[in-house]
């Protein structure tokens, strides 16, 4: 296949799931348009560089060609000024109405103007006769200067200043963007800013919409944290009972490091929405043990004796119900469909963190329990209403 005439840019691209915007959307703001041109190439061929980095484009586009007129001082003495030059290449290319006439019911006009060979030759231009004072004729080159440009098709700003958008996607199976943004962070932003001064760099796209809701999953896992202690704190009758069943939380966090390495998967977005679900799970199987301890020892049963009860009574109870939730994830786990992808983060998060939290727990939190109770800092407990 040949190449196609006229194309600016060709985007393949396959359905994708995840956060908003592209994988690679990073914003050049400045006041020379010239020098954003230059960097958003700079940045386009610093990021092509890396192998799995598709579709990188920007959105200052070249507009079409322009000649930009300066007036000689010889205008002047043919009594000519900018505006009257501009009218009459106006009326050149353009047309000016000389006269009309009716026919019948009807008004025609007639209009003066260039051949259509004429107008779209523009080799001539140089030579389009300009009336002058007195009606001399000259040619355009004689008044004015004639210089071709080409400017910008358009001019993107942010709070008035210009801007250009460098977008791009990546193989997500060959290079992660965020690790190539943070590379960019350190090497190549630093350098443009020093290279084109009053520069800035924005960052956009999955980057930034990832940040956000970062921040807002952040924000709420410890809104729900604090939810947790102040029940448990309720149900306990106590300010540190409820540290005994959290403590398990941190836990999961090995299995979900580790499932993540295991399958071959990036910490991601779905990876924290996993975890942020894991931690009002993990918590169940610890007040199983909590609550065993507490009603042993309102039975005059010594603390030690009370945890390890609690390990092997609630040993079962506590496998089966975090079995049961694994196995419920293992189909979506093995998926390949590219529905399924966007889960399969969030699924391995909870299996994993899950299984290490349930498996830690058996032995952490009786052992945290007697700790604290060596300190007298648990007090007096009353049966657990059943």
């Amino acid at each position: 296949a040949g190449s196609m005439a006229d194309v600016i840019s060709t985007t393949f691209a396959e359905p994708t799931l995840g956060p908003g915007g592209r994988a690679f959307d990073i914003r050049l703001i400045g006041g020379d348009l010239d020098d954003l041109k230059s960097a958003a190439v700079d940045v386009k061929n610093w990021l092509g560089a890396f192998s799995g980095v598709t579709d990188l484009n920007d959105d200052l586009r070249p507009g079409k060609r322009e000649y930009q007129l300066k007036l000689k001082d010889s205008a002047g003495v043919l009594g000519l000024n900018a505006q009257s030059l501009t009218n009459q290449i106006r009326a050149s290319f353009q047309g000016i109405k000389v006269d009309e006439f009716p026919v019948g019911a009807e008004t025609y006009e007639v209009d003066l103007r260039l051949t259509a060979n004429n107008r779209g030759d523009s080799g001539d231009l140089d030579q389009l006769s300009i009336i002058g004072r007195n009606g001399a004729l000259v040619p355009l080159d004689v008044v004015a200067n004639i210089n071709e440009t080409r400017g910008w098709a358009r001019i993107n700003r942010i709070d008035g200043e210009r801007s250009v958008n460098i977008r791009g996607d990546v193989q997500s199976e060959i290079t992660n963007a965020q690790e190539l943004l943070t590379l960019a962070g350190k090497e190549l932003f630093p350098e443009l800013e020093k290279r084109y001064p009053g520069l800035r760099v924005d960052i956009q796209g999955q980057s930034n919409e990832s940040a956000k809701t970062g921040q807002s999953i952040v924000r709420n896992v410890l809104l729900g944290m604090i939810g947790i202690y102040m029940l448990l704190a309720l149900q306990f009758r106590g300010y540190l009972a409820p540290v005994t069943v959290m403590s398990v939380i941190p836990t999961a966090l090995i299995g979900v490091v580790f499932g993540h390495m295991a399958m071959g998967l990036d910490l991601t977005l779905p990876s924290i929405i996993g975890m942020a679900s894991l931690f009002g799970v993990v918590v169940n199987d610890s007040i199983l043990l909590v609550v065993f301890i507490r009603d042993a020892r309102a039975h005059n049963v010594p603390v030690q004796v009370a945890a390890k009860q609690a390990g092997r009574a609630r040993f079962r109870p506590i496998l089966l119900t975090s079995v049961t939730t694994v196995a419920g994830l293992l189909p979506l786990l093995a998926e390949t469909s590219l529905q399924a992808q966007i889960l399969i983060p969030l699924a391995t998060s909870l299996a994993f963190g899950l299984t290490s939290a349930t498996l830690i727990a058996i032995f952490l939190v009786p052992a945290i329990y007697c700790i604290l109770d060596d300190f007298n800092a648990l007090g007096e407990v009353e049966p657990s209403p059943e």
